[in-house]
């Protein structure tokens, strides 16, 4: 979704390429400063082009086509008169089939576009997820404890959460640990680690699991930002960013490895 009504009109008008050369230009400039507007734009782009990719598109066999004329009888100037009422009632058989038509095409075009679309699932604790990750960005309220040192970072959250999470830096293989922060997610308030990948920032959303049984992580991607849950030792983890999704699984493998002492 965009940031406002407005704005969202604009988006598809940029899409369709009807809006004129000033809010255009106006519209590319918003989309620097605002990355709910510029994930949402990217999002719509990506889906047209997989629409419109060799394979997706349905096409009617030409037995339906022949069935339809079957149906429909000879038409054309050598074809023999017939009664009004015969003629409307293959009037109306003609557009009942195609009707029939049109309802199949789109439902196979749906169904290709679902097979052929990467299936990006997500609810309502995803977005939740998102939010928060782009609110600390926004807010400039990335950290409440800025620190790269575990001792430092981990002891700070004894007391304030269910559960302390292991501050692990990484900073050796590529990771480096920045400092924690409370968050609010699912009506709970959970911790919060932040690391950084080069320019792109990862926040670990770390609560406890309703399930106790270890789990592979799992991947996902919501308005262009990945996300990557996983279980272990009875702790959720999930680890937001805008990072791409090879350096996200280098992160949850790394940082996996690392905090199974402290579990």
């Amino acid at each position: 979704m965009s940031c406002s009504k407005e704005k969202a009109i604009l988006l598809h008008g940029m899409l369709d390429g009807q809006l004129d050369a000033m809010n255009a230009v106006q519209f590319e400039e918003h989309l620097k400063v605002c990355p709910l507007c510029a994930a949402e734009y990217e999002r719509q782009k990506q889906m047209r082009a997989a629409i419109r990719a060799s394979g997706v598109a349905h096409k009617a066999p030409e037995s339906l086509r022949l069935r339809i004329a079957a149906t429909i009888g000879p038409v054309g100037a050598d074809a023999p008169s017939a009664p009004a009422n015969a003629s409307r009632t293959r009037q109306r058989s003609l557009r009942t089939s195609w009707w029939i038509s049109g309802v199949s095409l789109a439902l196979a075009a749906s169904l290709a576009l679902f097979i052929a679309l990467p299936q990006s699932r997500y609810g309502a604790l995803e977005e939740e997820l998102v939010d928060s990750h782009v609110r600390s960005l926004l807010a400039s309220h990335l950290t409440d404890v800025q620190s790269s040192d575990r001792h430092t970072v981990r002891p700070w959250f004894n007391g304030k959460v269910d559960v302390a999470p292991p501050a692990v830096d990484l900073a050796d293989k590529g990771f480096p640990l920045i400092g924690g922060r409370l968050d609010y997610i699912d009506d709970r308030v959970v911790a919060a680690l932040v690391y950084r990948r080069n320019g792109h920032v990862i926040n670990v959303f770390v609560r406890p699991a309703s399930e106790t049984k270890d789990s592979e992580p799992r991947e996902t991607s919501y308005r262009g930002y990945n996300l990557c849950q996983w279980r272990q030792k009875g702790t959720e983890f999930w680890a937001v960013t805008d990072a791409s999704p090879s350096e996200l699984k280098e992160f949850e493998q790394l940082y996996s490895a690392a905090s199974a002492a402290e579990l």
